[in-house]
């Protein structure tokens, strides 16, 4: 048997494994190794996959790995990198279209886990707007700035015509800490004021801002700042 018959066949048994049963009993490199394939089917993949998993040291992490960091592996290339990334982009989607329609309070966690996966390897800030129905369900989620809150300015009347757009009555602000820090900073602090000052000029209520910072996450509302 050929070394490129062997792959071959490797390939196949964790495709044939996954369509039994899952991704119950794979090694998390793996699956890995299976996304990998994706982008480049007739390639050996199975080396590439576990220095990529001892690398960063979990599933997640090289899902959320750096393209510059992942092609420092040998074995690794724009195509493999493709199949890693379509995969994190389908399961946001996912987690994503879950929320959609349902009450924001009563399906928190659910929420929550959309937030962090979307979030948390970004490195730069991203602040998002979750606008609610009168029912408190969600209709939609959308990201309206990209940039440090101190650098790149978030205009509250941007945020209010987005919120008239979308016929909301109520509004969740969240945006991520980069640096790890779920503390607000003083520019956190003023803009949320600015933001839920603007929106009860219209009677639209604000419920919430979520800073989420890897893990961790602070919110305004818990803390009696909203």
């Amino acid at each position: 048997m050929t070394l490129r018959q062997n792959n071959k066949g490797h390939r196949q048994r964790l495709r044939e494994k996954f369509l039994k049963s899952g991704l119950d009993g794979f090694h998390d490199y793996e699956i890995i190794e299976l996304l990998l394939t994706i982008g480049t089917p007739r390639k050996d993949c199975k080396q590439p996959a576990k220095e990529a998993f001892k690398k960063f040291g979990s599933l997640k992490a090289v899902l959320e790995a750096n393209p510059k960091d992942l092609k420092e592996i040998k074995g690794i290339g724009e195509n493999n990198i493709f199949g890693l990334k379509i995969a994190q982009a389908v399961s946001r989607r996912y987690l994503a279209d879950r929320v959609i329609n349902k009450d924001f309070i009563r399906s928190s966690d659910e929420v929550l886990e959309y937030l962090k996966h979307n979030l948390r390897d970004k490195n730069r800030e991203v602040f998002l707007v979750i606008y609610l129905n009168g029912r408190n369900q969600i209709m939609k989620m959308e990201v309206v700035f990209e940039g440090t809150l101190s650098t790149s300015v978030v205009y509250p009347r941007e945020v209010i015509k987005r919120a008239l757009d979308n016929d909301a009555a109520a509004l969740v602000f969240v945006h991520n800490h980069p640096s790890g820090n779920p503390n607000p900073s003083q520019d956190d602090l003023t803009i949320t004021k600015k933001l839920k000052d603007a929106a009860q000029s219209i009677d639209i209520s604000v419920h919430d801002h979520l800073i989420i910072a890897g893990d961790e996450l602070y919110s305004f509302a818990d803390h009696g700042l909203i």
